[in-house]
């Protein structure tokens, strides 16, 4: 039986750039994983597709107009769920402070503007693994 893939949960908090997502979902799928796109923006509907589909990763784009707030909703919605070991990357625009925000709510890494898809890709072959079915 062949193993199954990483699955990684893409989306956005903002707006705008949303074919920039579509691209990283198709460069991640090339990549070898199983990437689910969500447009949804309310953590509740972000974490209820994680469960759905029972992801192993989320990673989020932070755009003009996000609430970051929604970081320490998504975590502690995936923990009440069961699903508290889902890590959670974001990456787009946001500064310093912003970023240490964001870290103490629970996202492992945040990766700036300008960072390549090779890059992304890269780190989630170190760090996103699929769990026991």
């Amino acid at each position: 039986m062949a193993e199954r893939k990483a699955r990684i949960l893409l989306g956005r908090l903002g707006e705008g750039y949303k074919e920039a997502l579509l691209n990283l979902a198709a460069a991640f799928g090339d990549a070898g994983f199983e990437v689910i796109f969500t447009d949804l923006q309310d953590p509740e509907a972000i974490v209820k597709s994680a469960v759905q589909e029972s992801v192993d990763h989320i990673g989020i784009t932070t755009l003009p107009g996000a609430d970051l707030r929604a970081f320490a909703e998504i975590k502690s919605i995936l923990s009440r769920e069961g699903m508290g070991d889902v890590t959670i990357t974001a990456g787009g625009f946001l500064d310093e402070e912003e970023i240490r925000r964001i870290k103490d709510m629970g996202v492992v890494e945040f990766f700036p503007r300008g960072t390549t898809f090779g890059e992304l890709i890269e780190w989630a072959k170190q760090n996103v693994q699929p769990k026991d079915p």
